[in-house]
C-alpha cells in the first residue's frame, strides 16, 4: 500500500519531543486516517510544502477519482487528430467541409462555464485555445450520469489535461467550438493555474513579473502563450541560418566543450575537476581553436552552434551560458565574410519577418545591404573628436580618465581602447554598422593588417548599440601567433582574468599550416533579441541563469512558544500568516481572535479556544 502524507505541523511539545499531525492518503479507500508520531521519527519523511486550500481539495479529487477507477496519469497513446488553430482558420472558411465531423483534440483547460446539463470549457494546445461544449445527455447516454456530474463538474480544474473526441460546429453565438461527444482525463493538475481576469478589455492579476515568469517558465508559457512565438522565432532563426551554411556547402561540427586549456576569446571561464585523469577541465569560452584544428585536417569551412560559457557578470545582454555560431572558411578574408554576415542576416531578417525592416523597441532596424563600415578609430573620432591612433598606453589611459571612463592598472592599450569605444561609441551605433581593423593588442587571434601597421584584420557587427558578431582574418603564422599568446600571458601576470592561456596543441596544429582563413562568431542569442523585438536576453532563453532566490524566513512554532503563544495554537498562526515575532505584535487582537475561531471550524481542531485576553497577551497589547 502506498501512502502519500501532508505535515499538517507540530501540535505541541511534550517532554521535549515534537509531534507531527500527518494526514495519509490511501487510493484504495475513501477518507483520510491521521497519525501523530514524535519528531524523531518524523525527520525520517520529507516535509511537503505547505498546501492551500486549493491544492488539498485537488488532492483530495485524486482519490475520490480513484475510486471510481479513473486514471489520472493514464499511460496510454491518445490519438490527436487535429489543433484548435487549424480548426478556427479552415472551418471559418469552409463550414461545410467534412474534415472536422469527427476529431480528437487535447489540451489544458483555460475556462470553465458550469451551466446545469451543459457547460462549456475552454482547451488551449500548442496553437492555441478553442471552446469545447459539454452536453451531459451526449456524454452520459444511459442512466448513470456520473462522468458528466461528478467527474466533469466536480472533479476537473482548470489546468487540468483532457482528450475530447467529437465534432466541429459553431454556436448560436457564432463561435466555432467542439462538440464533446466523450472526454479523457490526461493528467490532473494538482497545483491551481493563476487566474487572469479581463474586464471592460482590461487584464487583471496578469503573470508578468519578469522574475517570477524567467523561474517558473512553464507556468510563463501557459498562462502567457505568446511567449511562445519568441521561442518559435527563435528556432526559426537557427534554422535559416543552418540552411543558408549548409547551402554553401560547409559542415556542421561538434567540439569539446570541457577543455584542459581554454581559448579563442577574452573571458574568464568556468573550472571543473575531473577525477579519473586527476586534472583540471574549464568550460569552453570558444570554440575557435577546435574548429581551426579541422582547417588545419583540411576541410574548407566548418561551423557549430555552440553552448559556451563565461564566468562573468549577468546583465540583460549577459547570460553566463550563451549560444553562438562560429564559422570557419578556408582560403577567404574578413572583407568576404562581411558580405557573407550582410546576406545571412538579411535572409535570417526575410524568413522571420517577411522585411528587412524590424522594429526593435522604438528603432526600426533595417538590415539591407550593404551595411555602413567605419574603422573603430573612425568611429571614436567621430563621437568623441579624439584621434587615438597614435596613443601610446599613458596617453590612452589620461584620455579615458579625460572621459570619465574608469580604468584598473591590469589593463594594457588593448582592453583600454576597447573601453574608449564601448564607452563612447558602441551605444549609439544603431543601425547595422561594421566596426573594421582594430589594433592589434586587441586582437590575439586576428592576422596583421596588410596595409595599416599596427592593426588587425578584424571586424565587429554592431546593431541596436550592441555587437551581434566578431570576425578575423585568421592568424597562421604560428611564430606570430605564440608570440601573442607570450603578450598575454604577461598581461594575465598583472592580474587580467581575461587574459588568454598559451595552447601548445593549437600551436602544433598551425605549424603544420594552416591556409589563409576567415573565421566568424555570432551571438545568438542577441540576434535573437533584435529578431522578436525583446528587451532582455532572459527573454530569448527558456532557462536564464537566475541570482539564488531569497528563502523567506518563517517563524517556527518553538519561537511563537517563547515570545508566549500557547503550544496548540502556534502552527495554527503560522497557517495564518503569521511569519514573524513582528507580524504578532502588529496584529490586531480583536481579528486575531475571530480568525482564530475561523481555523478551529475549518480545521475541526479539537483544543481549546484562547480567550481574548490571551491573544490581547500574544500581541503585546
Amino acid at each position: 500500500m502506498h501512502l502519500f502524507y501532508i505535515i499538517e505541523g507540530c501540535i505541541g511539545c511534550r517532554n521535549k519531543k515534537h509531534l507531527y499531525t500527518f494526514k495519509f492518503v490511501d487510493p484504495a479507500y475513501s477518507g483520510f486516517a491521521h497519525a501523530a508520531i514524535p519528531c524523531i521519527f518524523a525527520k525520517n519523511f520529507r516535509p511537503m510544502p505547505e498546501l492551500s486550500e486549493q491544492e488539498i481539495l485537488r488532492r483530495e479529487a485524486l482519490t475520490q477519482l480513484h475510486e471510481l477507477g479513473i486514471e489520472p496519469y493514464p499511460a496510454a497513446l491518445y490519438p490527436v487528430t487535429a489543433y484548435s488553430g487549424e480548426i478556427l482558420e479552415e472551418f471559418k472558411s469552409n463550414p461545410a467541409t467534412e474534415k472536422f465531423k469527427e476529431i480528437s483534440i487535447a489540451g489544458r483547460i483555460m475556462t470553465r462555464r458550469i451551466m446545469g446539463a451543459a457547460s462549456f470549457a475552454e482547451i488551449q494546445d500548442v496553437q492555441g485555445r478553442i471552446q469545447v461544449y459539454f452536453k451531459r445527455d451526449d456524454l452520459c447516454p444511459g442512466e448513470d450520469k456520473t462522468l458528466y456530474n461528478t467527474v466533469f463538474k466536480k472533479l476537473l480544474d482548470i489546468g487540468d489535461i483532457i482528450g475530447v473526441k467529437g465534432f466541429a460546429f459553431i454556436t448560436q453565438t457564432g463561435e466555432i467550438s467542439v462538440h464533446a461527444q466523450s472526454f479523457t482525463l490526461l493528467s490532473k493538475s494538482v497545483k491551481p493555474l493563476p487566474v487572469v481576469k479581463e474586464k471592460d478589455d482590461k487584464i487583471y492579476d496578469a503573470f508578468t513579473d519578469p522574475e517570477q515568469r524567467y523561474r517558473n517558465r512553464s507556468l510563463d508559457l501557459i498562462v502567457n502563450p505568446q511567449v511562445r512565438d519568441t521561442f518559435v522565432k527563435r528556432s526559426m532563426l537557427t534554422n535559416s541560418m543552418r540552411e543558408y551554411l549548409t547551402s554553401k556547402g560547409y559542415l556542421e561540427v561538434e567540439t569539446p566543450i570541457l577543455q584542459p586549456i581554454y581559448g579563442g576569446a577574452a573571458a574568464r571561464p568556468f573550472k571543473t575537476f575531473h577525477n579519473t585523469h586527476q586534472t583540471t577541465l574549464y568550460l569552453r569560452i570558444a570554440d575557435e581553436l577546435y574548429l581551426k584544428r579541422l582547417i588545419v585536417g583540411g576541410f574548407d569551412g566548418v561551423f557549430e552552434f555552440a553552448k559556451d560559457f563565461r564566468n562573468e557578470g549577468m546583465d540583460r545582454f549577459h547570460n553566463p551560458e550563451f549560444t553562438q555560431m562560429e564559422l570557419y572558411v578556408a582560403y577567404k578574408d574578413y572583407n568576404w565574410m562581411a558580405e557573407l554576415v550582410e546576406e545571412m542576416v538579411e535572409k535570417i531578417a526575410l524568413d522571420l519577418t517577411g522585411s528587412t525592416i524590424v522594429k526593435v523597441g522604438e528603432n526600426e532596424i533595417n538590415f539591407k545591404r550593404p551595411w555602413k563600415r567605419l574603422t573603430m578609430f573612425e568611429a571614436i573620432h567621430e563621437y568623441t573628436g579624439i584621434d587615438i591612433s597614435e596613443m601610446d598606453e599613458a596617453a590612452l589611459r589620461e584620455t579615458a580618465c579625460k572621459l570619465n571612463i574608469q580604468t584598473d592598472p591590469s589593463m594594457g592599450k588593448g582592453k583600454l581602447i576597447d573601453e574608449i569605444f564601448g564607452e563612447t561609441c558602441e551605444g549609439k551605433l544603431i543601425q547595422p554598422t561594421f566596426i573594421m581593423d582594430y589594433p592589434v593588442e586587441m586582437s590575439p587571434l586576428a592576422k596583421k593588417h596588410r596595409s595599416k601597421p599596427g592593426l588587425v584584420e578584424r571586424f565587429e557587427a554592431i546593431v541596436n548599440g550592441k555587437e551581434i558578431c566578431n570576425a578575423y582574418s585568421e592568424l597562421n603564422d604560428p611564430i606570430d601567433q605564440r608570440r601573442r599568446f607570450e603578450e598575454q600571458l604577461e598581461l594575465g601576470k598583472r592580474g587580467d582574468e581575461e587574459a588568454m592561456m598559451l595552447d601548445e596543441d593549437f600551436l602544433s596544429a598551425i605549424e603544420l599550416g594552416m591556409p589563409p582563413t576567415a573565421g566568424l562568431g555570432i551571438g545568438i542569442d542577441r540576434l535573437a533579441m533584435i529578431m522578436t523585438n525583446s528587451p532582455s536576453i532572459q527573454d530569448v532563453l527558456f532557462f536564464p541563469q537566475m541570482r539564488p532566490e531569497k528563502k523567506k524566513e518563517v517563524i517556527t512554532p518553538e519561537q511563537l512558544v517563547e515570545a508566549g503563544v500557547h503550544a496548540d495554537w502556534a502552527p495554527v498562526l503560522i497557517k495564518m500568516n503569521i511569519t514573524s515575532v513582528e507580524d504578532l505584535k502588529n496584529a490586531n487582537p480583536n481579528k486575531m481572535f475571530n480568525d482564530l475561531g475561523g481555523m478551529r471550524k475549518k480545521l475541526k481542531l479539537e483544543i481549546a479556544m484562547p480567550t481574548l485576553d490571551d491573544v490581547k497577551r500574544w500581541c503585546g497589547k
